[in-house]
């Protein structure tokens, strides 16, 4: 007896930018459309801004999201002020659909505790970028479980990778969910590999999507890679979220064209011939090819895009270095809303400490360090970042 469950499949484009089937009511919009280009042609310069500083020792481990933009966008477009995102660490595009600046990225990945400071409640009720793997899906359940309490009608949406799927956190989510049928929508990215496991060997599973099903739930595959598809069914899902009609899981899936972070390096354990199919089907061609075919793209459209996306990634980076170092004491700023009394010691101890160390000594006066040490101390380093 076959173990396969059907979940519904949605696609607009083919990878040649072909339109499949029915445009939906809304895609006739090309303004819309346009700026979709634009966000992830955006989002994708400045990834790999991103991955450069990284190289170069300016940020820490980063997290790319090429080949993936499709989904971010879609969700950033679509996410009403007053909905709350809890997002991973591969959301950069849907961060800055969100109000987060570029620079602000740029300093959480460098480790700089200004990073969070796009996370002042008075602002927004997004969380921060969660690392720890499917941690958040549970996290996303308990602000639903409040908005649904106070009859609110607004939704949460929570992102993950495909390897966050086979955590125990992930199926308990989408278990409390199910029962409490809460107004959160699960968006898997399936990028096919969780790290270096291939999406084939990780779940049994023949989808992702219908593990929504024995959580009571509605749950199915869209192609992340068209983004007009992703779109449109996670409209689809929020409008019923908002409306107290339960949860949804959709599962884009999409291709990890890049490294899982700056940390790792793909080409040892997945082929060339591989990435190269992948590269066929990935979403800014996609939509390009379609906004071209209906003659509202050219090359003068995009070479002028382009241009104008790198100085705002420059600007953002010029702000990033401008910043400069933040004060050693700041590592504890938010660790406690307020410090505790009983750590009072400690912290004074830590701030003594750091006292001293910034005082040159006379003997360092007398005698400062070769340029050659010196450079080497302040210069860059090709194998990564500070906190790899």
């Amino acid at each position: 007896m076959s173990n396969r469950i059907e979940v519904p499949y949605t696609r607009v484009l083919d990878p040649e930018g072909r339109l499949v089937g029915e445009l939906p009511a809304w895609a006739d919009d090309f303004n819309l459309l346009t700026d979709l280009y634009r966000r992830m042609v955006l989002t994708r310069l400045f990834d790999q801004k991103a991955v450069a500083l990284q190289r170069t020792g300016r940020i820490g481990t980063y997290a790319p999201t090429l080949g993936q933009e499709a989904i971010g966008v879609a969700i950033g477009s679509l996410m009403q002020a007053d909905d709350v995102l809890v997002p991973y660490y591969r959301d950069t595009a849907v961060q800055l659909m969100r109000g987060v600046r570029m620079e602000e990225i740029l300093l959480y990945w460098g480790g700089d505790e200004r990073g969070s400071d796009f996370l002042d409640p008075r602002s927004r009720e997004d969380f921060p970028i969660c690392v720890p793997i499917a941690t958040q899906a549970l996290h996303a359940c308990g602000v639903a479980t409040a908005i649904k309490i106070r009859g609110q009608h607004r939704a949460v949406v929570t992102t993950c990778g495909d390897g966050a799927t086979s955590k125990g956190d992930f199926l308990e989510a989408l278990n409390v969910a199910g029962a409490w049928q809460l107004p959160v929508v699960f968006v898997v990215n399936n990028n096919q590999w969780a790290i270096s496991v291939p999406r084939r060997i990780q779940s049994g599973a023949p989808t992702l999507a219908q593990k929504a099903i024995g959580a009571g739930f509605h749950g199915e595959q869209v192609d992340g890679n068209d983004v007009l598809a992703v779109y449109d069914r996670v409209q689809w899902a929020l409008e019923r979220a908002r409306h107290g009609k339960g949860p949804v899981l959709l599962e884009c899936v999409s291709y990890r064209l890049g490294d899982h972070t700056t940390a790792d390096d793909a080409t040892r354990y997945r082929s060339a011939e591989e990435v190269k199919a992948a590269w066929l089907e990935e979403p800014v061609k996609r939509l390009q090819a379609f906004l071209a075919g209906h003659k509202v793209w050219d090359e003068g459209r995009e070479q002028a895009l382009v241009a104008d996306c790198q100085r705002q990634v420059q600007a953002a980076v010029d702000n990033f270095e401008a910043a400069g170092t933040q004060p050693a004491e700041s590592v504890l700023d938010h660790v406690y809303a307020r410090w505790p009394a009983a750590l009072g010691d400690q912290r004074e101890m830590l701030m003594e400490r750091v006292s001293r160390r910034q005082k040159p000594s006379p003997d360092a006066a007398r005698h400062p360090l070769p340029h050659a040490v010196e450079g080497k101390h302040m210069g860059s380093s090709s194998s990564g970042g500070r906190h790899e």
